[in-house]
C-alpha cells in the first residue's frame, strides 16, 4: 500500500481562504514589522529603522500586548487579506510576502523547521539590531534608517 502524501496547507489553501489560525501561523515571527518606518512626503516611499516599537519585546521578537496592539499603538499595522497586492513593503524574507510571491515559505520557516532556531541562526530576526524607539529622541530617527538585503538590515541614508 503507497501511502498519501499530504500537502501542507500554506502549499494547498491560498493566503485568502486561511484560517485566523493558519493565518497567525504564517508570520514567521522575526520581528521586522515592528519596526519604526518612516515615509518620504513627497514620494511616499517607505524606509525601515532599526527603531522597534516601545512594545516589542526584542529579545523574544514578539509583541508584549499583541492581542490588545492596535489600542495601545495607533500606528501598528495589521496585515490582512485586503493588503495582499501592498505586501511589496515588507521584507523580503517576510513570510507573508514569499508565500504571497512564491507559493511556498522558505527552508527556515518555523512551520518547516518547528522552531525559530535557523532563522535566529541566520540572523533573520531583530533581536541583534533592534533598539527600543523610545531610546533614540524622534529627530534622530533618520540616522536608524535601514535597507533590506536578503533580510539583512544594511546602513542607508537619504540623500
Amino acid at each position: 500500500m503507497i501511502a498519501k502524501r499530504y500537502e501542507p496547507f500554506w502549499k494547498t489553501t491560498p493566503l485568502e481562504k486561511m484560517s485566523a489560525s493558519e493565518w497567525e501561523s504564517i508570520c514567521d515571527g522575526c520581528g521586522k514589522c515592528c519596526l519604526q518606518k518612516l515615509q518620504d512626503d513627497e514620494t511616499e516611499e517607505v524606509f525601515y529603522t532599526t527603531l522597534a516599537c516601545h512594545q516589542l519585546d526584542i529579545n523574544a521578537c514578539q509583541c508584549k500586548v499583541y492581542e490588545t496592539r492596535q489600542k495601545k499603538v495607533a500606528s501598528c499595522i495589521t496585515l490582512t487579506l485586503d493588503q495582499l497586492e501592498e505586501f511589496h513593503w515588507l521584507p523580503d524574507t517576510c513570510g507573508y510576502r514569499v508565500l504571497h510571491e512564491t507559493g511556498d515559505l522558505p527552508e527556515w520557516h518555523p512551520l518547516k523547521v518547528g522552531s525559530q532556531k535557523e532563522m535566529k541562526r541566520q540572523g533573520l530576526t531583530v533581536e541583534h539590531y533592534a533598539v527600543n524607539e523610545n531610546s533614540v529622541e524622534e529627530d534622530d530617527w533618520e540616522t536608524h534608517i535601514i535597507k533590506w538585503v536578503h533580510g539583512m538590515p544594511e546602513p542607508y541614508s537619504i540623500d
